[in-house]
């Protein structure tokens, strides 16, 4: 009997991992938002500059020095980290969404992809994204106010890790909202608040005691200050603390969008 007719129908050709599958679905997930670039790239680039016009003018010239760097210095990483927070987000929570909505789920369900696979493509997507909105910040940044990244590695590292993060809790997002507007309060009423209240405008050592320990259990918080280590060289936290946090959360997402795609948690019936 030859190996072809000892294969058994059903069962995986491909070894551990279906190389060229995976890359068509991080192929798609990359065109999925780069076919769109206005609404994906350029809207958070104007958004971002407009966040730091505006904190500048009402803001900057009265703040002083924060932490030993301009006001405008001391936000700027944190509006770059909370776009492509946002932004990594969302390509893979809408991604899901739209599929369900459209009853399309099934095209990427049925090939023979592993969980692990569907998670590696979905977050390969969000960080595609999530770097080029970075690149356009921080390029848009070193043309507008001179500020370059002091630790380029440093941020680079925390931006992957931060759209990695968030493009999982993506995917496990985009599998329990069963409408738009379900998805619509988890962006509003977790996703946002979290970015915001995370040290992006400020620093947390000026918050009350209790506040300030709640913030250091928010892993977001981490990704900011690493950020804002990576650009101007200064941080709330040791970044080495920032990098392991990060780490973590990544695993734990990732596991947990693991699980949902091995049982078909709301994507099977």
């Amino acid at each position: 009997m030859s190996t072809r007719q000892g294969l058994a129908q059903g069962v995986r050709r491909f070894g551990r991992w279906n190389t060229l599958g995976l890359y068509t679905l991080c192929e798609r997930e990359v065109l999925r938002f780069v076919v769109v670039w206005t609404q994906t790239l350029l809207a958070p680039l104007v958004t971002s500059g407009l966040f730091l016009l505006i904190f500048t003018i009402a803001i900057g010239p009265r703040r002083g020095d924060v932490m030993g760097v301009a006001f405008t210095d001391f936000i700027a990483p944190g509006i770059l980290m909370m776009t492509v927070i946002q932004n990594a987000f969302t390509n893979s929570a809408s991604s899901i969404m739209v599929s369900k909505v459209q009853g399309n789920i099934v095209d990427t369900l049925m090939p023979p992809l592993s969980p692990a696979e569907l998670v590696v493509g979905y977050m390969v997507g969000s960080i595609a994204r999530g770097l080029i909105v970075a690149l356009a910040i921080a390029l848009g940044l070193a043309l507008a106010t001179g500020l370059v990244p002091a630790h380029a590695l440093w941020m680079l590292v925390f931006v992957i890790l931060g759209s990695a993060l968030m493009g999982g809790i993506g995917v496990i997002a985009g599998v329990f909202a069963q409408k738009f507007d379900q998805m619509a309060a988890i962006t509003n009423f977790i996703i946002t608040p979290l970015a915001f209240l995370s040290g992006t405008f400020y620093s947390v050592d000026a918050l009350p005691v209790g506040l300030r320990e709640i913030t250091h259990v928010n892993p977001i918080f981490y990704l900011i200050d690493g950020v804002r280590y990576g650009m101007i060289g200064v941080s709330d936290s040791p970044p080495a603390l920032g990098l392991a946090v990060s780490v973590f959360s990544v695993a734990v997402v990732s596991s947990i969008a693991w699980m949902l795609f091995r049982n078909g948690t709301r994507l099977k019936s």
